[in-house]
């Protein structure tokens, strides 16, 4: 007689960073459609680092100031593992499903370590797991791992248990059995039309609330295609590309119908109520023109704003006219560096400033807002060439521009670089993007760069005359710290209006 599979799902997340993942959002619904029970313990609202991440991009400038209160969404004051350890007892399920990023990695283990108790098998997966399979199935808490794409896998995976059969030769599963790890084949990529709709319910409502330009949206996140197309260095997803090709899965950038995504966002138009869409897409204009007018056409049905992501050479006068005939309002451009040849050479991106700024232009022209993302700190960087990404932030209009750090995620090309030129160890461990890694390289420090990061937005908005002001501001001494407030206020109320 088959029984019932109860899945917990664990979702170790950086503090109140209030992205929804997709990748939870679909694997509950894929488990429900076969009948099995799904929970989720999330942590995004305990309390666990010193600054929440939302915190910090306000004080960074980088994000106007927002309250959360209207919404009623605040802290929860009980403690994270003695919660997780109740959730536990009182659920007992049958496996449990963890999902792991390099930032939350170290999160993530103190919550199994917290549940060690528990006979329920658990198994770890996400991108992080699909690079570090061996790291992450080290661990006497971990049962598991899952190398790439989990929602076929972890549905047969549920099956296995259900019927009491073996599952030591689940396609995309190492399983540890008896001392020793069963290393088994990666099936073939999924087929994204084939899926189910995302749903949102394992969350608490108040997760689909988003901060954007100083107000609190409902924001849906609706998932047209995964993977991109492009092969940056500092990058996860050529890494990924690449490892399904060599294991024969298939093509890692995909792209769902057009009458699919339409369909997909009318339920949960209908279901969640949002004021706000955002199109989960590395790069939202990389799809054929064609592509993009079939889908303006369904999309004026629904005609709800959005916000999109894509690079600046996918940019033309004819597609920022589709997508403000669309109704988008918000789009996200990585500028990442200033510098046209350290840009080509590092991070393999290949396009002029002639050409980004263009861009821009076309974008402020149709009235679109648009922030622009730039790293600092990239192997071999120096403060001449951070300025020249702040001389590129100087000549635009950006609502908001996002200063991040260069973070060497395993599985990236200059991950790899920054290990052969001793910049770090194997053994360091990144934070998150506005905190990264510590290089060791002479070129400049991280105590340099990390007061460049605070008066980027000064530099890039502010009159050259103010520089001087500006340079104090990067200074982490009493002077330095009073200079900054005092400028920080300043450009509160002049260029956050």
């Amino acid at each position: 007689m088959t029984r019932t599979c109860k899945i917990l799902l664990l979702y170790p997340n950086t503090e109140m960073a209030t992205l929804v993942p997709i990748n939870l959002s679909l694997l509950a619904p894929c488990l429900q459609r076969q009948g099995f029970e799904v929970e989720l313990f999330d942590t995004t609202y305990y309390r666990w680092e010193e600054k929440n991440f939302e915190q910090k991009k306000v004080e960074l400038l980088q994000l106007k100031p927002f309250s959360y209160d209207e919404k009623g969404v605040n802290y929860k004051e009980s403690d994270m593992y003695d919660d997780l350890r109740a959730k536990v007892a009182d659920y007992q399920p049958d496996l449990i499903g963890i999902t792991l990023v390099e930032d939350t990695y170290e999160l993530g283990l103190s919550l199994l370590k917290a549940i060690s108790g528990c006979s329920a098998p658990v198994i770890a997966g996400g991108v992080f797991v699909t690079f570090s399979p061996e790291d992450v199935i080290g661990h006497n808490e971990v049962d598991m791992v899952c190398i790439g794409e989990g929602e076929e896998a972890l549905v047969e995976l549920c099956e296995r248990i259900a019927r009491g059969e073996d599952y030591t030769d689940v396609k995309n599963l190492w399983v540890k059995r008896d001392g020793r790890i069963f290393k088994n084949p990666m099936r073939r990529l999924t087929d994204l039309n084939s899926l189910p709709y995302i749903d949102y319910d394992i969350f608490e409502r108040k997760r689909l609330y988003r901060p954007m330009h100083g107000k609190i949206y409902t924001m849906l996140h609706v998932e047209i295609d995964r993977g991109c197309p492009y092969d940056c260095t500092y990058c996860e997803a050529p890494h990924l590309r690449r490892l399904f090709q060599e294991k024969g899965c298939g093509t890692y950038y995909r792209r769902k119908d057009t009458d699919r995504v339409i369909e997909e966002i009318r339920h949960l138009v209908g279901k969640y109520r949002p004021d706000y869409i955002n199109f989960n897409a590395e790069s939202f204009l990389a799809k054929p023109l064609s592509e993009l007018k079939e889908f303006a056409e369904r999309y004026k049905e629904i005609g709800l704003p959005f916000w999109c992501q894509s690079r600046p050479e996918t940019v033309t006068d004819e597609k920022i006219r589709i997508l403000k005939e669309m109704n988008c309002q918000n789009m996200q451009f990585g500028i990442e560096h200033g510098n046209e040849a350290f840009r080509a050479k590092i991070l393999n991106r290949h396009y002029t400033n002639n050409q980004m700024l263009e861009s821009f232009r076309i974008v402020e022209r149709y009235g679109i807002s648009y922030t622009v993302n730039n790293i600092i700190g990239f192997p071999d960087e120096t403060r001449e060439l951070v300025f020249d990404t702040i001389k590129v932030n100087r000549q635009i209009c950006p609502t908001t521009m996002n200063v991040y750090f260069f973070t060497p995620y395993k599985g990236t090309r200059l991950y790899q670089y920054c290990v052969e030129k001793g910049y770090i160890d194997k053994s360091d461990k990144v934070h998150q993007l506005l905190d990264g890694v510590p290089l060791k390289m002479d070129s400049i420090s991280y105590i340099e760069l990390k007061g460049l990061q605070r008066t980027f937005p000064m530099y890039a908005r502010m009159p050259e005359d103010m520089f001087e002001k500006i340079r104090l501001a990067e200074r982490f001494d009493e002077q330095g710290n009073a200079m900054f407030e005092e400028l920080k206020t300043l450009y509160y109320q002049q260029y956050f209006k």
